[in-house]
């Protein structure tokens, strides 16, 4: 078996060629880069001050029809859910006893009106006799006398006569306000009683209407400290704001405005209720709904704002945001938030008005980190974000600013080895073909 020797010159080329290449491979790879991330400069700026109720609807009127009389009910005269006038007539109940009791009460009312007639005859013709001594003066009292009582009977007739025809008024069964009718909780033939106070149905007035929302002691009370500080700016609470969002998530579409406080707290509950009413045109609230209401309470107008990309939580649930601070250098600070304002967080503690806090590029930057601050870019308007930091987001294809650097950079390593290799491949043929 013959074996070939390669001759040495053409190894020791070989090797030259492989050992420059690596040098050469370590000379091209660059120094690390600085990270470059987006911030945003706080800075007061007026937040309308929003509270989110839970609460239910009610009705603005409540009726409940209930019969005032016994009897029968002959007929109903309406149509279950449909809206009804003040005075219009919803049952009638037999009315033939009421009829004879007031033509009873007539009756007895001509009789007595006829006796006064006799009676005042009586004491006229006493009277002169009285005064010639031919019938005694205890007669003549005794005539005055029964003059009264004939007077009285006839009030007490009208009175009979009142009632009969108030009681016969009674059959006739009219909605005390103008609403839409419930569910009748008689029929035709039922017997109703007026001791018992026979339910018969419901009225409600639905537009306007009324929506009973639940806020905690606590809450108000912070909202009080507040406007005496001076932070909240408002107008008094019957000027508020309020909008809803119905069950099914969308918002209602009319406004509506707060009508009281209750001055009192539930003891069970720890909280007062806050009414607030709303026109309701087109009946889509209905009494028993959940809603939530926004109430917009008042203003800060030194409030900062900070997009919620640039905060994060920590292993306690305390929201935290990194800052840019001196030198360019990250700092870690332990925030107090109060809430949302459109997609930022309202920061009461933890940043000072010129903060530049990081919104893009967190995944990069770590506390004590020297990084790069450009103005961050976001795909919707932001609250608190103000020139380029609000402008639009990178066209599509293009990679996001303060992310593109360091994969560039390995791409550049990347070709760089993968040359450096194709070249020394190449001095290796070059030599052997040389041979």
């Amino acid at each position: 078996m013959r074996v070939e020797r390669v001759p040495l010159r053409l190894i020791t080329a070989a090797t030259a060629a492989v050992f420059l290449a690596a040098c050469g491979q370590k000379q091209s790879a660059p120094p690390p880069q600085t990270p470059e991330v987006g911030i945003v400069t706080v800075q007061p700026q007026t937040v309308p001050v929003v509270s989110e109720l839970p609460g239910r609807t009610s009705a603005f009127l409540v009726a409940q029809v209930r019969a005032r009389v016994d009897g029968i009910v002959l007929r109903r005269e309406f149509t279950e859910g449909d809206d009804v006038k003040q005075g219009q007539r919803l049952y009638k109940i037999d009315p033939a006893p009421y009829i004879a009791s007031l033509n009873t009460a007539k009756a007895t009312l001509a009789k007595a009106q006829a006796n006064v007639a006799t009676q005042n005859a009586l004491v006229q013709r006493y009277k002169v006799l009285v005064a010639a001594n031919a019938v005694s003066k205890q007669d003549y009292d005794n005539a005055v006398a029964s003059q009264g009582q004939a007077v009285a009977d006839v009030a007490s007739g009208k009175a009979a006569v009142d009632t009969a025809q108030i009681n016969l008024g009674y059959t006739d069964v009219v909605s005390p306000i103008s609403g839409r009718t419930g569910l009748s909780q008689v029929t035709p033939g039922a017997y109703v009683q007026a001791s018992a106070a026979t339910l018969l149905t419901t009225v409600q007035k639905l537009d306007p209407i009324y929506v009973d929302l639940t806020q905690s002691s606590v809450d108000g009370l912070k909202l009080r400290r507040q406007i005496q500080e001076g932070r909240l700016q408002t107008e008094g609470i019957h000027a508020a704001k309020v909008s809803l969002v119905l069950e099914d998530g969308r918002t209602y579409s009319e406004q509506g405005k707060l009508q009281f406080s209750d001055v009192s707290v539930d003891q069970s509950t720890g909280s007062v209720t806050v009414r607030a009413i709303f026109q309701n045109k087109d009946r889509v609230l209905l009494p028993g709904m959940f809603v939530r209401a926004r109430i917009q309470e008042g203003t800060n107008d030194h409030a900062l704002v900070v997009p919620q990309i640039g905060v994060t939580h920590d292993q306690k649930g305390q929201p935290t945001a990194l800052v840019v601070g001196k030198d360019d250098k990250v700092e870690l600070r332990q925030l107090v938030t109060s809430g949302t304002y459109g997609q930022s967080w309202v920061v009461d503690s933890g940043l000072n008005p010129g903060d530049r806090v990081i919104v893009n590029g967190v995944e990069k930057a770590k506390p004590g980190m020297q990084v790069k601050p450009v103005d961050a870019k976001f795909p919707y308007p932001v609250a608190g974000a103000s020139g380029a930091a609000a402008a639009s987001a990178p066209q599509a294809g293009s990679a996001p600013q303060g992310a593109s650097a360091a994969p560039a950079n390995s791409q550049g390593q990347q070709d760089s080895a993968n040359g450096a290799t194709g070249a020394s491949a190449a001095s290796a043929n070059a030599a052997s073909a040389g041979k």
